[in-house]
C-alpha cells in the first residue's frame, strides 16, 4: 500500500511540473516586448538575387521588427509570395496562341499584402499526347 501511495504522489508531482513548464513556454511566446496590435508588414526581401531566404520588416507606431521569410525560387513572381490563390483546372489549348490558360481567385493575402482578386496564368501547350489506357 505504501508503494502505491508513493507512486501516486510521484505521478501527481510530475503532472504538476509538466503543467507549470507548459505555462512558462506560453508566457515566453507572448513576451515579445510589444503591446502594439496594428503591425504593417512589408514584402519579403530576399538576401540575394530574387528568391530564397530573406527578411520582412514590420512597423507599428514607433516600433519596428524584422521577421525571417523565404521566397521559393520557382514562385510566380507576378503574384508575389504573400498572395495565395485557388486555381481552376487548365483550359483547353488555343490553336492560335499555342497556350493554355487558367484563372485563380484570391484565397488569402498574408501580411496585409496588396493582391489582385483574380489572376490569369498561361503556359505552353504540351506536345505530348497522354493515353488514358492505364491498367489494360
Amino acid at each position: 500500500m505504501q508503494v502505491r501511495g508513493f507512486l501516486l504522489l510521484l505521478a501527481l508531482i510530475l503532472v504538476a511540473a509538466a503543467a507549470e513548464a507548459g505555462k512558462n513556454k506560453k508566457e515566453k511566446a507572448k513576451k515579445d516586448g510589444s503591446k502594439c496590435e496594428d503591425w504593417r508588414w512589408g514584402p519579403c526581401v530576399p538576401n540575394s538575387k530574387d528568391c530564397g531566404l530573406g527578411y520582412r520588416e514590420g512597423t507599428c507606431k514607433d516600433e519596428s521588427k524584422k521577421l525571417k521569410c523565404k521566397i521559393p525560387c520557382n514562385w510566380k513572381k507576378k503574384f508575389g509570395a504573400d498572395c495565395k490563390y485557388k486555381f481552376e483546372s487548365w483550359g483547353g489549348c488555343s490553336a492560335q496562341t499555342g497556350l493554355k490558360t487558367r484563372s485563380g481567385i484570391l484565397k488569402k493575402a498574408l501580411y496585409n499584402a496588396q493582391c489582385e482578386e483574380t489572376v490569369y496564368v498561361t503556359k505552353p501547350c504540351s506536345s505530348k499526347i497522354k493515353s488514358k489506357s492505364k491498367g489494360q
